[in-house]
Order: C-alpha cells, then sequence, then structure tokens
C-alpha cells in the first residue's frame, strides 16, 4: 500500500503539484477531433490539469487551445463566436486568434492589441486527436506518435469518456489483469452460468520478486486450465521496466505441452507514461489514454485501430455505452448516481455477473464507486496487485526525476510505432516472455527537445 503523502504525489494534478508539474512536461490530448467536426463550429469548454480551456476550430480549420477566461474581462470564451479567423468574446467583442493574438478589440485602440495576447498553447492536431502543450515553454519536448496516426480515419474510433473519479483509479484498473475474468464475466468468461467460475485458492509464493522475476506463481493445487477461457483470475506477472514506464506479461496456466513442458497463456501489456498503455486484442490495437481533467475527473480516450474499417455503433455497444442514461457521444460525460446505485440492475444478475453491460461502462463504475480519490494507505494488496503496484512505483520515480530538474521517464521518446501489446499467445517453458515483443524495449528514436 502507499502511504497517505504517497498517495497525495500521486493524486493530485494542479499547477502547484509534483504530479501537476510532471504531467505538463508531456504533450496530452485535450479533445478528440470529432468534437470540433468543422471550420467555425462551437468551441469546446473542457479542463486539462485542474486549468479551464477552450479548444476551438478557426475558418481554416486550425485549431486553438487557450484560457476559457477572456484576457480582458474574464468573460468566459466557451460562450464565444467562432467567426472569420478566430473567436470573439460576447462581452466586448475583443477575437483572438488561435495563437492568442488579440485581432479585433471593438472598445479599444489597435495600439492594446499589440500589447496583450490571450493565453494560448501550442496545439498540434493528429491521430484523431487535438494535443496540447501546457508545461514551460522552454521544456517543450518532442511530439511523440504512435502506430495509429498513420491509419484511415475508416480503420480507427476514438471514444472520450469524462469520468468523476481521479485518473489512477482508472490507470490501475488499467493495468490490473486479474479483474478482467471477474468484472468482464460476460463477455470474457460466460461460463460462470453453468458454475464455471475461473478462480483459485493457490498460493503465491513470490512476493519479494524483483524487475523480470515472477510476482506470484501459479500452485499444482490448481487442475484449473486455462483453455478456452484464458481469464483465470488467479494470474501470474512477470514484469521489465522500460524508458517509456513498464511492460508486464500476465500468465494464466494452460494444457501442458505434449512432451510434458508446462504451457501459459501470455497476454502482455505496455504501459506508456504519464497516462496511456495498450491493452493486448486480437480484432485491433487498443490504446487508452486516462488524461486527468482536474483531480476528480478523468478524460478517458479510447483508440481502436484496425487494418480495415471499423464499425463505431458496434464498438460503442461493447463498450456499453450504448445506454444514454449513462453516456452520449456529444458531452461525452459519463453519468451515473448511487440513487439507483450507478444504474445496476439487480434483477438481472442470474444472467448478467456485474448488473452493468459492457466493459467500460464496468470499469468507470467501479473508478466511482471508490469515491473521487481513493485512499490507498487503507488497501491490502496481493502478489496479483504486481503490475498495479509497479504503476505506483514508477510514476513516483518519474516524479522525483522531474522534481530534481530531470526529465521524467518517456520524455523523450519519439516514436511508439514498434511498441506492442500482445494477446492471447500459449508460451512452453524455457521460452521468453520479451521475444514476443521485440520492440517494446528497442531504442526509440530521439531527438533534441524542440
Amino acid at each position: 500500500m502507499l502511504s497517505r503523502e504517497e498517495n497525495e504525489i500521486l493524486t493530485r494534478v494542479g499547477p502547484d503539484t509534483p504530479m501537476g508539474r510532471t504531467m505538463r512536461r508531456y504533450w496530452l490530448p485535450i479533445a478528440a477531433s470529432r468534437q470540433l467536426p468543422g471550420p467555425d463550429c462551437d468551441p469546446l469548454r473542457t479542463q486539462l490539469l485542474g486549468e479551464n480551456f477552450v479548444v476551438f476550430r478557426d475558418s481554416e480549420g486550425r485549431v486553438g487551445v487557450i484560457d476559457e477566461f477572456c484576457v480582458h474581462r474574464r468573460a468566459s470564451l466557451a460562450l464565444g463566436r467562432v467567426e472569420d479567423g478566430g473567436i470573439r468574446c460576447l462581452l466586448h467583442g475583443w477575437k483572438f486568434a488561435v495563437d492568442g493574438t488579440v485581432l479585433e478589440s471593438p472598445n479599444c485602440g489597435p495600439g492594446m492589441r499589440i500589447k496583450v495576447r490571450q493565453p494560448a498553447w501550442p496545439a498540434i492536431e493528429d491521430g484523431g486527436f487535438v494535443w496540447t502543450y501546457i508545461g514551460p515553454a522552454e521544456k517543450r519536448p518532442p511530439f511523440q506518435r504512435y502506430r495509429f496516426f498513420d491509419s484511415p480515419e475508416e480503420n480507427r474510433v476514438i471514444l472520450r469518456i469524462n469520468t468523476a473519479a481521479n485518473y489512477l483509479q482508472l490507470y490501475e484498473g488499467g493495468t490490473d489483469s486479474s479483474h478482467v475474468g471477474v468484472l468482464h464475466m460476460n463477455m470474457m468468461n460466460p461460463g460462470w452460468k453453468t458454475g464455471s467460475f475461473v478462480g483459485g485458492d493457490t498460493e503465491n509464493e513470490n512476493d519479494g520478486a524483483k524487475v523480470g522475476e515472477t510476482t506470484g506463481s501459479m500452485s499444482e493445487k490448481s487442475s484449473m486450465y486455462v483453455g478456452d477461457s484464458i481469464f483465470d483470475a488467479n494470474v501470474e506477472l512477470r514484469m521489465e521496466d522500460t524508458d517509456y514506464g513498464y511492460h508486464y506479461a500476465a500468465f494464466r496456466k494452460a494444457a501442458p505441452a505434449e512432451d510434458g513442458r508446462k504451457r501459459w497463456n501470455v497476454r502482455i501489456t505496455p504501459v506508456m507514461f504519464p497516462t496511456g498503455r495498450i491493452i493486448p486484442a486480437n480484432a485491433f490495437d487498443f490504446y487508452v489514454f486516462e488524461i486527468p481533467m482536474r483531480d476528480d475527473l478523468t478524460a478517458t480516450y479510447l483508440v481502436f485501430d484496425a487494418p480495415g474499417p471499423l464499425d463505431r455503433q458496434e464498438i460503442v455497444d461493447t463498450m456499453g455505452l450504448a445506454d444514454e442514461r449513462f453516456w452520449n457521444d456529444v458531452d461525452c460525460n459519463f453519468r451515473v448516481s448511487w440513487d439507483d446505485r450507478l444504474g445496476q440492475d439487480r434483477r438481472h444478475m442470474d444472467r448478467n455477473f456485474s448488473g452493468f453491460a459492457g466493459i467500460e461502462q464496468e470499469d468507470a463504475v467501479i473508478a466511482v464507486s471508490m469515491g473521487p480519490i481513493v485512499d490507498r494507505s487503507k488497501e491490502y494488496l496481493v502478489p496479483s496487485d504486481g503490475a498495479v503496484i509497479r504503476l505506483r512505483k514508477r510514476l513516483l520515480e518519474s516524479v522525483r526525476l522531474n522534481e530534481a530538474g530531470g526529465d521524467p521517464l518517456g520524455l523523450a521518446i519519439t516514436d511508439y510505432s514498434t511498441v506492442h501489446a500482445r494477446a492471447e499467445t500459449v508460451l512452453t517453458e524455457g521460452e521468453r516472455w520479451q521475444d514476443l515483443v521485440p520492440g517494446n524495449t528497442a531504442q526509440p528514436v530521439r531527438v533534441a527537445a524542440e
């Protein structure tokens, strides 16, 4: 478990906090491109790391990221008119370009336009996102590219879900392999309905495992092979640190090879700082970014990238986001309340394990159920939490590096195209799991800071 002081360091993201200062060193997504569908469309009011912004697209299609409040009299520019190459404040008609330049100031002379600028931040639109950098200008890092940047739009689906929980609760959920076959039981292990709940009473023997070693063992006491169900909750984890954070392999027991050697079903997940990961999937690359809007609100971006066209509505359905009581594709807010037990349908839990529908709906509900910010000093951790423990350790290390005047982890990496997740793959005793993802530890392309 974490101390309360460490928990505060990891969960607070405002401008005057250690984690806030660390995250401000990276380019981060602030919006999905589809939230700004065309030139002079409605501006987007949003938050990032505890600060308020307006994102807009001007008459030529360029995107701007500016402070929400007008530099003149602090009226919200989210109400402004987007027209004639800029965004115009309703109060006195001041108009600003995407870089914050004052284009018009009807109630004062042109000399003022030279002296004053609306606070604005660098913006890059790529891969279906608007990315911005809100850290110190002199420390702006190289822009990072991902493999999905090069995909045709029809082969890529991006969803944004704004969830009322701290980013770390969602990030940890994404690195917790043992929950997949329990919380997501209906999809991952439908056999539970006939009584074959996959789990174990096995002992864990390697609590003190080092980097790259086993963080829990699969005892020979269990006769449950994974077989067709690859989501046994009693998972064995093996991890390795990388320049960008770490990656880990989740081992689940499989039937022995014909020669008697042990075999495992393996899933490999890279965790890319400050808030990214790639989830193992067979049909597509599945990226997730957990971007803190403020301490108690997170924008989760899901990226589905396939070799061929994807059906957006099918993805929405699978994620459990088709029910507009929970989410819609306009404001992207995940809506739940304890007034109706967070929307849980307990009447049908004889055939729906969780009482919720879909992977993202289940993940978001569980994060909200924990409260806005978890007190991790009260946890009781077990070896299958090893990847979560590693996440916290590496994040704290990244913060310490930044606070000491250095660069946080992964900052200089510009090309993530060689980094892969690996879905269900059978590994036989004597084989190395790292050989399944050779690009995960390859030296990335690096350039000097711009």
